[in-house]
């Protein structure tokens, strides 16, 4: 695929400083392009490589805007970047049509142009939206909606009466709407709570691999519409997650959490349940989250602290060993002046 420098400040929106007929054919890192290839500087730090660079053309930002080569100059060039790389990504292999080795079940309602491939099963009153595609091995239940223009990877289980919106994406593994982890202590062992509730998954969601979103108890679990989620995610029944939320790898949530718009939560974290966490707020890696959050706000460690407070934190606990060597040594010299104060005679 060949694009001209021209065409593609178009599609960034970008300033063109450069011939506009110059011919790409791809865009790769700084260090590794071609001289058919564009390339960005997304960190000040990247420009000392532009000179050694092969690189037919540059995405840059206004900062580097006096570069000597043929350029286009952005506010933004990582999100520049994605956007030329979607240029020139090769176009998603499609079954066509509905293979005859996949299984459907009766009064299946699909739209146009969707692509079924082998060793698909579908269930009884499920709904497809126009150009869903689902790949090999795919499980779809009862009484499932999935919106146009989804995409659901290999091995995909999305279970009865669960609902996805439009342009979602789910990669190879994940299972939408397994049963919460629900049980109440008997005389006999542990009684299974029924699992009665759906999950839904919003537009614009697109959920990585080997993740489990649980169905809701009773009501529903729901992922708000354009949020990411990495692989190894589990959602648990119940939990509401905000619109635009990003959950990084092995994130997991207890039931009945609800999290604001925009929350950020680093790999490992882990949310007690029943708790709120406000709009904006960002969890780091491996934190412990025991209870709310306020809108807004940064937190770390476990149990979970305000950022700057888990810093001293664990800046403190490094030097343990040491305090305590030196606490130690001040018992020490206490005990020994109260032994001489001892044997002094009084006045």
């Amino acid at each position: 695929m060949k694009r001209t420098l021209g065409e593609l400040a178009e599609v960034i929106q970008g300033e063109l400083r450069g011939p506009a007929d110059l011919v790409l054919e791809g865009i790769a890192p700084i260090d590794r392009a071609t001289p058919r290839d564009i390339t960005f500087i997304a960190r000040s730090k990247y420009a000392r490589l532009a000179a050694q660079s092969q690189a037919a053309a540059f995405i840059v930002s206004p900062e580097q805007a006096d570069l000597n080569r043929p350029r286009i100059v952005v506010p933004n060039p990582y999100l520049a970047y994605a956007q030329i790389a979607a240029v020139f990504a090769p176009p998603r292999r499609r079954w066509p049509g509905v293979s005859n080795l996949a299984c459907l079940g009766r009064e299946v309602e699909l739209g146009q142009e969707v692509s079924i491939a082998p060793l698909v099963f579908i269930g009884d009153r499920v709904h497809l939206g126009d150009r869903v595609t689902l790949m090999p091995g795919c499980v779809v239940g009862d009484d499932v909606r999935i919106g146009a223009d989804s995409v659901l990877y290999p091995q995909v289980t999305v279970l009865e009466r669960c609902t996805l919106g439009e342009r979602v994406i789910i990669h190879s593994g994940t299972v939408v709407g397994s049963d919460g982890f629900g049980f109440v202590p008997g005389k006999e062992g542990h009684f299974k709570i029924p699992q009665l509730g759906v999950a839904v998954i919003e537009d614009d969601v697109e959920i990585g691999a080997n993740c489990t979103i649980d169905r809701g108890a009773l009501g529903e679990t729901r992922i708000g519409r354009g949020t990411k989620m990495d692989n190894l995610v589990h959602v648990a029944h119940n939990v509401i997650v905000g619109e635009n939320s990003i959950l990084v790898a092995q994130v997991g949530i207890s039931g009945s959490v609800k999290l604001g718009k925009g929350v950020v939560i680093g790999g490992q974290a882990g949310l007690v349940g029943h708790i709120e966490v406000g709009d904006g707020v960002q969890i780091t890696a491996q934190a412990g989250v025991t209870s709310s959050i306020k809108p807004g706000q940064i937190v770390g460690g476990s149990p979970a602290l305000p950022y700057r407070e888990a810093v001293r934190a664990y800046t403190m606990l490094a030097r343990l060993p040491e305090i305590h060597q030196r606490l130690k040594q001040a018992e020490q010299k206490i005990k020994e002046l109260e032994d001489r104060l001892e044997k002094e005679p009084s006045s």
